[in-house]
């Protein structure tokens, strides 16, 4: 049996992408109050840098995860500083909210491109230095809605099953050789990726620091994987095991889980909706430029 040790966070090397904002922000601080040296990697460069100046220990490079090319110089600054890469968390994602028939291509291809190949983009880029040295952690940042499926998000809750199953499979691939990936499902956050909808109706809220706190203690032990609050993954999983669909049905019909479809404040979420839409357009046009769009 592989006895796992505690990995300290004093002196570790933290990349955390998407950190501008959020959760991400909230877990930079974090690491660096425990002594670790962070780095934020944030499409919003600008956004980042003053995250980064706010907290002691923390510096700042842009980081489109879903760019190779981009990866590569970011992690070239990191290690050129740094030296290496103890920690990853990819933390970096989009939620998109509405019915399925009326989402475009182009926000398809943002969800999974951030959510799903951002993932699988973070570990590939850091796992050869990882596995040189035999020693790191990857900490996936999924979701619950990567167990519970929500109307009103289907690809999102496709880019967080596949997230928890990458994080898994990765897990299980790489056991053994020092390198350690677990995932921490949050449930609801009260960040600005919900702002505009209706959180609680049945799943728990949590505040970014709550999600914070999992994704440190995650990383100093190497747990497999990890819901915020603690209590939700396993509750699911023991409801959806025993509980029959219709008496699911009745239960979702009495918490409103279609919230996501029709109870959105559309004016509370508009800093949201457009900033995601031009994310949307200045991903468009990245895969136009490199040959991938439809």
């Amino acid at each position: 049996m592989v006895v796992r040790q505690d990995r300290p966070i004093s002196g570790s090397v933290v990349v955390i992408t998407g950190a501008a904002r959020g959760i991400g922000a909230a877990t930079a601080e974090l690491f660096a109050a425990q002594g670790a040296d962070v780095w934020i990697g944030d499409v919003d460069l600008a956004e980042a840098e003053t995250t980064a100046a706010s907290i002691a220990r923390a510096r700042a490079a842009r980081l489109d995860v879903t760019d190779v090319s981009s990866w590569q110089d970011f992690l070239g600054s990191v290690l050129q500083e740094s030296g290496r890469v103890d920690i990853l968390v990819n933390n970096a994602g989009v939620m998109p909210l509405g019915p399925f028939e009326d989402e475009t291509d182009e926000v398809t291809d943002l969800i999974l491109d951030v959510n799903v190949r951002g993932v699988l983009n973070g570990m590939r880029a850091v796992l050869p230095g990882m596995l040189d040295r035999g020693d790191g952690r990857i900490v996936n940042v999924a979701s619950m809605a990567g167990m519970i499926p929500i109307p009103g998000m289907v690809t999102y809750n496709t880019s967080k099953f596949a997230a928890l199953g990458a994080s898994l499979a990765a897990r299980r691939e790489y056991a053994g050789t020092g390198v350690v990936v677990s995932v921490v499902l949050p449930s609801a956050v009260r960040t600005e990726l919900a702002s505009g909808a209706r959180l609680g109706g049945g799943m728990p809220t949590v505040d970014p620091a709550d999600v914070a706190a999992a994704i440190v203690h995650i990383a100093r032990t190497g747990a497999r994987r990890v819901s915020v609050p603690r209590w939700v993954a396993p509750g699911w999983s023991a409801v959806a095991a025993a509980v029959p669909e219709i008496v699911e049905r009745l239960a979702r019909r009495l918490i409103d889980d279609r919230r996501a479809l029709t109870s959105i404040d559309a004016d509370s979420r508009r800093a949201y909706s457009d900033r995601l839409s031009r994310q949307v357009a200045a991903h468009h046009v990245a895969r136009i430029d490199a040959g991938e769009s439809r």
